[in-house]
Order: C-alpha cells, then sequence, then structure tokens
C-alpha cells in the first residue's frame, strides 16, 4: 500500500507545473514541507514489515530527492526572469531611444593643434596641479602680498588653508619647471584654472589657458614676436596678422597684449571686432629678472620669454562660437558641428 502512494506522488511531483512564486510556495506545501504528503509518507514507515524497510526506504528517498530537485530548479528559474518593480509595466517590444552621441570636443582639438605647432619647434608640454599654494601662483611670480595686481584675478582661496588656492593661471607650472630645470627651457603649460567671475557668455569661473616659456642665453623680445607670429600664422592661417600693444604685468618687463586680425572681416572692421579689426588672443613678455632669480636662475646669464592664451578664446575665435556657456553644457547637437573639423 504505501509502495502505491509513493508512485503516486511521483506521478503528481513530475506533473506538477510551476510557472509563478504561488505555484512555488503550494508545491513546496504539498509535498516539500514538514507537514506535507512525503513527511506523511516517512511516518508511516513504522508500519512496513521489516523485510520491505529497505526497499520501500529507497524508493520514498527517491521522491524526496525528485521533489527537492524540481523545487530547487523552479525557484532557481523564477529569480533569473524576475522582472524588477522598476520594469514592471514597460513595453519591450518597442524600439529602443538612441543614445545622442557628440563628437571631440572642440576644445581639446583646438589644445591639441597649439601642442603640435609649438612642439614643431621645440617646445616640450608640463603640467601641475591645479591646486596651488602662494608661492607658486603669486609670490614668485612677482606679486608682493599687497601688490594691486593681485586685485587683477579674483581667486577661490581654500578655506581650510588660506595659503592654498585654486589656481589663477598656469604660469605656476612655468615656476615649478624653473625650479627643477636649468636653462634652456622651452615649455608649453595648457590646463584648467578657476577665478571668482560671474558666468556669462563672455566669462566663466572655470576655464583653460596655454601658457609658453623660453629662457636660454640671448633670449630677446624679437625671438618672442617670430615664435607669436609662427603660431598664429600656422593656427588662423598664412593671411593673419599679428600685433602688439604695450601692458602691464607683474611676471614680463617689457609687457604686450597680442592682437590678432579679426577672423570675420578680415581687418576691415565689425561688431565682433568692435570696428577696430583687431582681436585679443593673449598677453605676453620678457620674463622679469626678479622672477628668475626667484626661481634660483641667474638673472644676468639668462633671459627668457613668456606668453599666455585662454584656449576658449583661442577656440571662439577659430570656429566662430558666441557663447562661452556651450563649452560646458555637454550639449551633443553643438558637439555633432564639429564632426567633420
Amino acid at each position: 500500500m504505501l509502495l502505491e502512494n509513493i508512485k503516486r506522488l511521483t506521478q503528481e511531483v513530475e506533473a506538477y507545473a510551476i510557472e509563478n512564486k504561488e505555484h512555488l510556495e503550494a508545491f513546496r506545501n504539498t509535498f516539500v514541507s514538514r507537514k506535507g504528503q512525503i513527511a506523511a509518507l516517512f511516518d508511516e514507515m513504522k508500519t512496513v514489515a521489516p523485510e520491505q524497510r529497505k526497499l520501500v526506504g529507497q524508493e520514498l528517498n527517491q521522491l524526496k530527492q525528485l521533489a527537492q530537485q524540481k523545487m530547487d530548479t523552479a525557484q532557481e528559474a523564477l529569480e533569473q526572469n524576475a522582472t524588477p518593480d522598476a520594469l514592471a509595466g514597460l513595453d519591450f517590444t518597442l524600439p529602443p531611444v538612441p543614445n545622442a552621441l557628440g563628437t571631440r570636443h572642440p576644445l581639446s582639438r583646438v589644445r591639441e593643434d597649439i601642442i603640435r605647432i609649438f612642439e614643431r619647434i621645440g617646445f616640450n608640454v608640463s603640467e601641475g596641479p591645479e591646486m596651488e599654494d602662494d608661492w607658486h601662483n603669486f609670490s614668485a611670480l612677482n606679486f608682493p602680498e599687497n601688490h594691486p595686481a593681485r586685485d587683477m584675478q579674483d581667486t577661490f582661496f581654500l578655506s581650510k588653508n588660506p595659503d592654498m588656492l585654486l589656481r589663477t593661471h598656469t604660469s605656476s607650472v612655468q615656476v615649478r619647471v624653473m625650479e627643477h630645470q636649468k636653462p634652456p627651457i622651452r615649455t608649453l603649460s595648457p590646463g584648467r584654472v578657476f577665478r571668482n567671475e560671474a558666468i556669462s557668455a563672455r566669462a566663466h569661473c572655470v576655464f583653460h589657458q596655454v601658457e609658453g616659456l623660453f629662457v636660454d642665453r640671448g633670449v630677446s623680445f624679437k625671438d618672442l614676436k617670430d615664435t607669436l607670429y609662427y603660431f598664429v600664422q600656422e593656427l588662423f592661417g598664412a593671411d593673419t596678422q599679428i600685433r602688439f600693444r604695450p601692458s602691464f604685468f607683474p611676471f614680463t618687463e617689457p609687457s604686450a597684449e597680442i592682437d590678432i586680425t579679426c577672423l570675420i572681416c578680415k581687418g576691415k572692421g565689425c561688431n565682433i571686432c568692435k570696428h577696430s579689426g583687431w582681436v585679443e588672443i593673449g598677453g605676453s613678455g620678457m620674463v622679469d629678472p626678479q622672477v628668475l632669480e626667484n626661481c634660483g636662475i641667474d638673472s644676468k646669464e639668462f633671459s627668457g620669454f613668456a606668453f599666455g592664451m585662454g584656449i576658449e578664446r583661442i577656440t571662439m575665435l577659430k570656429y566662430q562660437i558666441k557663447d562661452l556657456r556651450l563649452f560646458t553644457e555637454n550639449d551633443a547637437r553643438f558637439l555633432r558641428q564639429f564632426e567633420a573639423v
């Protein structure tokens, strides 16, 4: 009689369909649990004749293993196919929404173009920390503590250490190079800088600069002019003119602003250049002897020139972009305009 019940339950276990969690729980309660039918059959073993217990016990153990294996397999399958609550109700037959991809950022393109141009005339690339100390960002560059030139740059100082700040220019990298390298030095320092400025179409609190430095014996202002003439014509075209306007920078003497002919009107005058025919791209000058001395370089033996430009300004001129904020908005429509550049 017990063997017949075992065969009957074996057929029921094999035929039982488990399609969801409710079916699984019902199967467990009916067959596998301590109060299930298989456990009840084990209780009846005491009524089996001693000579039949081995055979009946083997059949009953096989039934128990069959039920347990079926329950484990069904549970694993249900867990693998489970749909998260966040995806419930979604129609997976709908076509996917394609990712909106842009292209290489125009600032990256122009940065690499500038580096390639200067590498052809012997400049290497140097980098430094974006979080600087006062010495490398100001004092070594001829900015005394009470110098009014410090007011020219609205600086982000770190509250935990007032001597530390977010660099306002990459000239700090040039100081580090001069401190650890003997002339001749010919280096280009591109990087991100920070100033406390209101964000607008023409200004941002985070932007990029590239600054160049050349220190050696007999370096003159003519070397500076020839270098920048070469750069401007390589980047903007052979018909681009350049001019130098006297200016003031604490770390160079003499100093000059760098202007080029307007790329829109070709020097004829338009709204972009305020009808002057010229647009400013940066500053330059001969390295102040005191800056050389601050960095451990003998100013009586060596001289040098330095220049600096905003990469955003160069990019806006090169591609005729009128709003600085476009560079940081990550708008794929804006970036796709440069696929063919």
